[in-house]
């Protein structure tokens, strides 16, 4: 069967914040309405992004995007009352948070939803999130992963009932459980990060991988790289779920799909968005240039990329020179504009775009050859377009048999299929 959850990121430019019908990303209504809809759908999980500081654009607060949201777990644990199937997932950083501290709270949503809480872990590797708690880039990228891999089994023992001790350079610690296990156990443990150190922490931790790997070509090499290292850890493939992210773009004909995503396209990447893209490789101050006319003509600031949004990748923080005369020499051959340019440069998760017959097919063929067991969809508009995929693509997934037709199960763990957790 495929598994699929929604992804609500809460920033960035997935979702489509200025058209008229979009809800409100603060109210709890917008929330309870989605989860909602996903459980009629017979979704396995509403997964939430978290951000612990609002982005920045040269050290200004970034206004394209949200500007704060509540706490994931507060939210989630709200909808726990208001939802009865649906698994609920909180991303939460191991590089900020304590162990201890965060085991407990995961464990009381874990308790309270009687089963259906699951923990999306992250390492947060940039330095301007770290400002909030006097650390600054605390560690370097991979030794963040190696205390998310002690973090990790820390809050596993105390979820185990045990009294922990840890005495680290990167994990201290001396607790004692203070919270019951839930009926499936513990939190189910997502993961989302495709360096090296993301994809072991995933083989010895995760039960659910969130990767960005959509493509069916990279999909299947990224499924196959991570059972080789399942095995590598004594664990089976079936103890493992991969989830990638995607976009779904429905259309009663294939050129209405084709038209809708184009929109979308542009509609994501607003002129201000553009600009402020550039000025990220720039350095300066472009808000005086035409998104939709020629590249800006003056030269970038010495020195390499300001991290301060904490939306640039590491293996892009460097060599932004090249970068930029590449994509002079590709804005000159295509005509692109800076807004043309910016939709072309900018890495996306991939978009099944067709009828619901045709996106339906193709994810059949993606979990006949087990290049994923599910999604986690990423939505343009809340609720528009869950209520859309529930009522529209549920159906034909269920008519090809690869989609339940009912919960068999209460729990988040029981929905994935996943075996009972071990250590």
């Amino acid at each position: 069967m495929l598994h699929l959850g929604v992804f609500f990121t809460g920033v960035g430019p997935q979702l489509l914040w200025a058209e008229p019908d979009f809800a409100s990303h603060t109210h709890i209504d917008t929330f309870v309405a989605t989860a909602r809809t996903l459980e009629r759908g017979l979704f396995d999980a509403f997964f939430l992004g978290e951000g612990l500081r609002v982005r920045e654009n040269r050290g200004r607060i970034h206004d394209l995007d949200v500007a704060g949201r509540p706490d994931a777990i507060t939210q989630l644990a709200a909808l726990a009352a208001e939802t009865e199937r649906i698994g609920l997932v909180a991303t939460q950083n191991t590089t900020y948070n304590f162990p201890a501290d965060l085991a407990r709270r995961l464990a009381s949503l874990d308790h309270l939803s009687a089963g259906r809480a699951g923990w999306n872990i992250v390492t947060t590797d940039n330095a301007w999130t770290g400002e909030n708690f006097r650390y600054g880039g605390w560690l370097p990228h991979e030794r963040r992963y190696e205390r998310a891999g002690q973090f990790v089994e820390a809050a596993k023992a105390l979820w185990r009932g045990e009294t922990v001790e840890r005495h680290t350079d990167l994990v201290k610690l001396t607790a004692a459980p203070t919270v019951p296990p839930s009926p499936q156990g513990r939190p189910v443990l997502f993961q989302a990060g495709d360096s090296a150190g993301g994809r072991e922490l995933a083989a010895r931790h995760a039960d659910v991988v969130f990767s960005a790997n959509t493509d069916y070509d990279k999909a299947i090499a990224y499924a196959a790289d991570l059972r080789r290292r399942l095995a590598a850890h004594g664990r089976s493939a079936d103890s493992l779920r991969i989830l990638p992210g995607a976009s779904v773009v429905l259309g009663d004909t294939p050129a209405q799909a084709a038209e809708k995503a184009a929109w979308i396209e542009r509609e994501q990447t607003t002129g201000p968005r553009a600009l402020a893209f550039l000025e990220q490789y720039w350095g300066k101050d472009l808000s005086g240039y035409d998104p939709d006319g020629p590249l800006p003509d003056i030269e970038p600031a010495d020195g390499e990329l300001d991290p301060s949004r904490g939306t640039i990748s590491i293996e892009h923080r460097t060599g932004k020179l090249e970068r930029i005369a590449g994509w002079r020499r590709l804005a000159a051959e295509r005509g692109l504009s800076i807004r043309d340019l910016v939709i072309a440069v900018t890495p996306r998760h991939n978009t099944f775009v067709g009828t619901p017959g045709q996106v339906a097919d193709e994810w059949a063929r993606y979990l006949r050859d087990r290049a994923v067991d599910g999604f986690n969809i990423i939505p343009q508009l809340l609720p528009g377009s869950v209520e859309y995929i529930v009522d529209r693509l549920v159906p034909q997934l269920q008519e090809r048999g690869i989609f339940r037709t009912a919960y068999t199960g209460h729990t988040l763990r029981e929905h994935l299929e996943l075996p009972a957790p071990g250590r």
